[in-house]
């Protein structure tokens, strides 16, 4: 069965030392056969995808990329410079591969025109943003321009994980819990809930969210949400309740989730077309993602829409 992947990262020179940051606690080994496949586009990566069917990678540059970059210039610079090396890329081999841009939202204007440079002039699909940008979060005001501009290109934000501003108490000692163990789906699943409690899907109703591993955890909990949220006193109104945003302005993909209780969950809570395949490659295995997805207990017909059709239609791939 064919497939699309839309969690497929890619490393350039330039993000080299800020992405061995976030490899530190890692074996050796592990980190150098990481940077390695990062880095190749054109060799092992395809022959991955080749073995595990996979037709199409959307691929996006790996965490954190521009998110830590403390000079606003900086970021905007390596941005730009990270979209034109990924666009050329892409056109060597149009067939099989897209692209998510690379946006430094220090500056959220900024953000906007690299967006629309990237769709326009590359094509692009859309954006990853590698989550908080200094201690900033996407559903604070400064950035309704951004937000404005998405939902005129009409394409999805993916909401990747990233490193918490500053480390919860509850991480003192055990460092192991801060990074995706556990701490980056935290930190993600609290990002997209922003998003949700701020009203940012009431101001821009068309606003499409791609969260990584199935969800971060939130569809789990998506009657507790309404329950609680039920209960409490808040200044903030909601048209909807918290769960219908969820279901409607957030989808999720199977990235590093190979397990079905997680999947029927997704899909039971979500809908159908609102779940899609995807690897997280490199940081894991094409080949066991593929073979997940391909025995999963569900219909022909729902395995069509997770391993392509939703994607298709999500990122308008016209002709995939």
């Amino acid at each position: 069965m064919k497939k699309i992947a839309l969690e497929e990262h890619f490393l350039t020179p330039n993000f080299l030392e800020s992405t061995q940051a976030d490899f530190a606690s890692m074996d050796k080994k592990q980190v150098a056969d990481f940077i390695s496949r990062l880095s190749d586009i054109d060799g092992e990566r395809i022959e991955a995808m080749d073995k595990a069917g996979i037709d199409i990678s959307v691929l996006s540059l790996t965490d954190p990329g521009v998110q830590r970059e403390q000079d606003t210039a900086t970021a905007i610079k390596l941005a730009h410079k990270a979209n034109d090396f990924l666009a050329e890329k892409i056109a060597k081999n149009p067939m099989r591969f897209r692209g998510f841009a690379h946006l430094a939202m220090q500056d959220p204007k900024a953000a906007a025109q690299e967006l629309e440079r990237c769709v326009q002039e590359y094509h692009f699909v859309g954006a990853l943003i590698n989550g908080q940008t200094n201690g900033k979060y996407l559903d604070e005001e400064q950035y309704f321009p951004f937000w404005e501009k998405v939902q005129t290109l009409d394409v999805p934000i993916f909401l990747h994980p990233g490193t918490s501003y500053s480390m919860p108490q509850s991480y003192n000692h055990r460092p192991e819990l801060a990074g995706p163990l556990w701490g980056w789906t935290v930190e993600t699943g609290t990002h997209a809930l922003r998003m949700v409690f701020s009203g940012l899907f009431d101001r821009f109703p068309q606003a499409k969210i791609i969260l990584g591993h199935m969800g971060e955890t939130l569809p789990y909990l998506l009657w507790r949400f309404d329950s609680r949220w039920n209960i409490l006193q808040h200044e903030q109104k909601l048209k909807k309740s918290p769960s219908q945003y969820i279901k409607e302005n957030l989808c999720v993909v199977t990235s590093g989730m190979c397990s079905n209780g997680p999947l029927l969950c997704a899909i039971a809570e979500l809908g159908e077309d609102n779940v899609m395949f995807s690897v997280d490659y490199p940081y894991e295995s094409s080949e066991i993602a593929a073979r997940f997805i391909e025995k999963a207990p569900i219909s022909e017909k729902v395995r069509e829409k997770i391993c392509y059709h939703n994607a298709i239609r999500l990122l308008k791939l016209n002709g995939a």
